[in-house]
């Protein structure tokens, strides 16, 4: 399994016989030049999204029609997109699973806000994180969040062993409200950081998650290095 970062929130994710991207943001990413993006996207089977606010969905019709991948996502909003765009899609809801391949993908909540208008103005769907299964392992992708008592069932019911957590501060959790999180509610071995360093306003090191975690491998990640667990 290889889990490479696209900067932001967004990530590459080679697991199992898929190549999932979740909330690739391309355009107007600072932390991901354009001679990079073909390299993060080629080859993608799905892509995941997580909500509708504009670094997360801005790419998602273009590389949805290009790649031929189908988005997957919470069902208004998968709605919308094939209504509006002619996407392929894959909806689904709340304690939904989805087989993607050999993959699963389960729906969970995440507390955040979307944006993305419908035909009435109104915010489309809902935000969500997910848990990815494959290769013999499971993975907690907490989407944007805040720290919220549904982590409590999350970690009981899914038992994930690798952690992605939005803490960048300002918008989701910060460092340390992440290692709190993490600590109450989960088992991690491992845990990746995202969400940061994209914008002087949000954390510039997972220092203060390091430091919160004693005895569980945090990994600052590196735009398109692959960490191969």
């Amino acid at each position: 399994m290889n889990i490479i970062w696209m900067g932001h929130g967004s990530f590459r994710i080679e697991i199992g016989d898929q190549i999932l991207l979740v909330d690739p943001w391309l355009t107007g990413n600072p932390m991901l030049t354009e001679d990079q993006h073909e390299a993060a996207t080629a080859g993608a089977t799905h892509i995941l999204i997580t909500h509708g606010h504009f670094d997360h969905t801005a790419d998602l019709v273009a590389l949805s029609k290009s790649l031929s991948a189908p988005a997957v996502g919470i069902y208004d909003l998968m709605g919308h997109f094939e209504q509006t765009e002619g996407l392929s899609t894959v909806g689904f809801n709340m304690s939904g699973k989805v087989m993607l391949g050999n993959v699963a993908v389960s729906m969970v909540p995440a507390m955040h806000s979307t944006s993305l208008p419908g035909a009435d103005g109104a915010p489309v769907g809902r935000e969500c994180g997910f848990i990815i299964e494959g290769d013999g392992r499971t993975i907690y992708l907490s989407g944007d969040t805040g720290i919220m008592a549904d982590m409590g069932w999350i970690a009981e019911y899914y038992r994930p062993e690798i952690g992605i957590l939005s803490a960048g501060g300002h918008f989701t959790m910060d460092m340390k409200g992440a290692a709190w999180a993490a600590k109450k509610y989960f088992d991690f071995k491992t845990v990746i950081p995202c969400h940061y360093r994209t914008f002087d306003f949000l954390e510039q090191s997972a220092a203060d998650l390091v430091e919160g975690l004693p005895g569980v491998n945090v990994i600052e990640p590196e735009v398109l290095q692959p960490i191969s667990l």
